[in-house]
């Protein structure tokens, strides 16, 4: 089991929300009815079907730190396909596979996570689309992004992740997609989205003993036991839904929504056994999120933001008096960022972020306000090469992950990437709970 992971993050950034480090759209009629695929597709020709699509990608990592270990050597392929039906009717399916040989080639991982994330196969988005009118609906397995920042999960808080990886894959690898009803209506500069799901889906966080496991902090000499995950009974009453209403003026994109959920985040809860056991048990919260977003570009600069009010989650407390070891609290969190075009082809964004916590317990882990930021440099040169950084830190303690990436586009079709993931901070930081995992990797893709 890998040393540094026993211990809770002091969850800096954005303590149930997670990170992710792709980019996304604003949500709208094209996302819709347009091409949500993953990047080397293409909308489907005319007729009943647009043939395969999709990708085949190796991924290969090692752990840097001691021991040192090959932590990835995953196959994944990820296939779709879509096409119409006439009469404004559309479909996709898609399916993932992956097979993971890292765990046929050390042992260095418990049976029950070599179980987990050895293979899978995995539904992606399987939908039913019509369009009547002004009045677009979709049924089915699908993604629903609701945020507008680049690479932060904040009002993006419908879609579930697979965390195994903590916040390291792509973000359109990370997403995971809910099966849902939705409809929207669109009239001229207006959009309304309302939201059903009978059966919601839930952040991925793999099992104790994985490289990301979100391991919980305990006394000393106190031993903590791990049971299983409890997830909602599939009744009425864990059944999520929102509303979503947008408008587009004098160039301003402007959102506001509401959305009553069973958390997709997991809340640890802690009970005693004894003097020197305690156990551990995730469950999810039932909440309620009022939102909003806003987005205008000013040419070569590009200014988004959003916050999220969430009602009813609740977080880990280190006293060993209380209870269950958490307490429940209402919090804010808010992101604004700058996305700025430069010459010779170079990207720069900067954000800003906070959590606040009201009527705040001193027993959390987290200060008040927790405070952050992030820093983006992307390049292209030699026509197809493509260098890029990524910071995502804590104001309030030394706490950050560094994300060094190179691309290179050799062949039509084909793309290689060599990077790393380096985490440093205390060991109850978001990121430095992680600082023996740090991490080279490398992946090859082919898309078709």
């Amino acid at each position: 089991m890998p040393k540094a992971a026993k211990k809770l993050p002091r969850l800096t950034l954005i303590a149930a929300l997670s990170i992710s480090l792709g980019a996304y759209a604003a949500d709208g009629r094209d996302s819709l009815f347009g091409d949500d695929l993953p990047l080397a597709e293409s909308k489907p020709a005319s007729g009943s079907g647009s043939g395969i699509k999709g990708f085949l990608q190796f991924e290969l990592a090692r752990t840097t730190a001691t021991p040192t270990h090959w932590s990835k050597a995953r196959t994944r392929a990820d296939l779709s396909t879509q096409g119409s039906l006439g009469d404004g009717i559309k479909w996709k399916l898609g399916a993932r596979v992956d097979y993971d040989a890292v765990y046929h080639i050390n042992d260095f991982y418990p049976a029950e996570v070599e179980r987990n994330q050895r293979s899978s196969v995995e539904l992606r988005e399987n939908y039913i689309d019509i369009s009547r009118g002004d009045w677009d609906f979709r049924l089915g397995r699908q993604h629903v992004v609701w945020g507008e920042m680049v690479g932060l999960f904040f009002a993006d808080v419908v879609s579930a992740r697979d965390q195994r990886e903590f916040i390291l894959p792509e973000f359109d690898q990370l997403r995971t997609p809910q099966w849902a009803a939705r409809a929207e209506y669109f009239a001229d500069d207006f959009h309304a989205e309302a939201l059903w799901i009978p059966v919601a889906s839930y952040d991925n966080i793999g099992k104790p003993g994985a490289e990301f496991y979100p391991y919980q902090p305990v006394p000393t000499g106190v031993t903590a036991h791990y049971r299983q995950e409890l997830r909602p009974d599939r009744n009425a009453d864990n059944m999520n839904y929102g509303l979503r209403l947008s408008t587009l003026r004098n160039g301003w994109d402007v959102s506001g929504f509401y959305y009553r959920s069973t958390d997709i985040n997991p809340t640890f809860y802690r009970e005693f056994i004894d003097a020197s056991n305690v156990a551990f048990q995730a469950r999810h919260d039932r909440i309620d999120q009022f939102g909003g977003t806003v987005a205008k570009d000013f040419g070569d600069v590009v200014l988004k933001g959003e916050a999220v009010y969430t009602r009813g989650r609740s977080f880990t407390v280190l006293s060993a008096t209380d209870a269950d070891g958490v307490v429940r609290q209402n919090t804010l969190d808010w992101a604004a960022g700058l996305d700025f075009t430069l010459p010779a082809e170079t990207r720069f964004n900067v954000q800003l972020f906070q959590r606040q916590f009201f009527d705040y317990n001193t027993d959390l882990i987290s200060d008040r306000h927790e405070n952050g930021y992030s820093l983006l440099l992307n390049s292209k040169f030699f026509s197809n090469w493509e260098a890029q950084g990524l910071i995502i830190s804590s104001f309030n303690r030394t706490d950050w992950l560094f994300r060094p990436r190179l691309t290179w586009n050799f062949e039509r079709n084909w793309r290689w990437i060599l990077g790393a993931d380096i985490f440093k901070g205390p060991a109850l930081g978001m990121f430095g709970r992680y600082d023996q995992q740090d991490r080279v990797y490398s992946e090859v893709r082919y898309s078709f």
